[in-house]
């Protein structure tokens, strides 16, 4: 299992955030810190600029956006950008995209909505046939339903990579978009909030059909997942860690979108709950919602010592990259604990 971690910390306060001249220097730490990858978060910044950063002051780490907004742009301006970071990083960038929900595409970025699994899945096809008409010289001609792509002139076309083409990974939780990665992209971004029972019962069942769908192995996918941890060294950073994993799940929850989750467990009527008093900007009281059980089922509440185990046993042989929800704190500490979670 691949260890990843979050080039600035995007989980964290403003205050707390590294800034933009400090990501080179954060990516090598992350770096020589041993984890796999590193990934970078669109939320009050750009997800890729800090990839660029990093590909220029890292060797060998794999550097993913986790996720972009895939909605908020087209398909030429994800296929050059992530061209561009493939050939900066010598092949090891990897595309995350998102489908992000309907208010935030059509209110916060002013772009089109509509059936979106559909649309994912022409965007990934449309993405593929620009970067076959950068590497191959072929005429560009993608024509769908979402996405028209014809013209190609020579001083727009950046060339053929010394490296393959990135693969492209994107986010899921409801069984058509799950269906679609397991069809068409080349990995799945699981959403953190998720148990690991919906994970087994619901998502890996559909990403199976749509792999099966296209003639595929699972071995040619790969599943990341960011995971909810409540631990520590000290009782004041247990304490911390679950008020801070409480109100993220609550946060989640209050989404219709992901109501399925909680319905799953038969928790439907906490969504309601949650939902109603996110509408009332009761942020802070919708943590009270999740309770000793909700939290089990989300979060690895576990000592240090007992988190390889217990993620190995929860997630085993279904997530190939995993990466803590919250960065974690003493890393000297954590150091041979996460080697363990790699082993496991």
């Amino acid at each position: 299992m691949k260890i990843d971690a979050w080039i600035g910390l995007p989980e964290a306060s403003a205050s707390e955030r590294h800034q933009i001249a400090d990501l080179g220097a954060h990516a090598h730490m992350i770096e020589a810190d041993g984890y796999s990858g590193l990934l970078s978060a669109e939320t009050s910044h750009d997800p890729f600029l800090p990839l660029a950063l990093a590909a220029e002051h890292t060797e060998h780490i794999d550097l993913m956006t986790a996720i972009a907004v895939g909605f908020a742009r087209n398909p030429m301006v994800l296929a050059q950008v992530a061209w561009d970071l493939q050939a900066l990083s010598e092949g090891r960038f990897l595309l995350g995209l998102g489908s992000q929900i309907q208010p935030h595409i059509t209110k916060r970025f002013s772009m089109p909505w509509s059936q979106p699994a559909a649309r994912m899945e022409e965007m990934i096809a449309a993405i593929r046939a620009i970067w076959d008409c950068w590497q191959t010289g072929e005429r560009l001609n993608f024509r769908g339903d979402f996405y028209r792509h014809t013209l190609m002139t020579p001083m727009f076309d950046p060339g053929p990579l010394d490296t393959a083409a990135p693969p492209i990974l994107i986010s899921a939780v409801g069984p058509l978009m799950t269906r679609v990665a397991g069809r068409a992209a080349d990995g799945l971004v699981c959403h953190a909030f998720q148990t690991a029972d919906y994970l087994r019962d619901v998502t890996l069942p559909n990403v199976l059909d749509g792999l099966e769908e296209a003639g595929r192995e699972r071995a040619d996918f790969q599943i990341a997942m960011p995971v909810f941890v409540v631990s520590g060294f000290c009782e004041e950073d247990v304490a911390e860690q679950a008020a801070q994993t409480r109100r993220q799940i609550a946060f989640y929850g209050s989404t219709p979108a992901y109501r399925g989750v909680l319905e799953h467990h038969g928790w439907g009527d906490a969504q309601t709950e949650l939902n109603r008093l996110s509408k009332q900007g009761r942020w802070i009281e919708m943590g009270d919602v999740i309770d000793d059980e909700m939290l089990a089922a989300f979060a690895v509440v576990a000592e240090p010592r007992e988190m390889p185990a217990r993620i190995a046993e929860r997630f085993g042989g279904i997530l190939d990259r995993l990466q803590f929800y919250a960065g974690v704190q003493d890393k000297q500490r954590w150091a041979p604990i996460l080697e363990e979670i790699k082993a496991a």
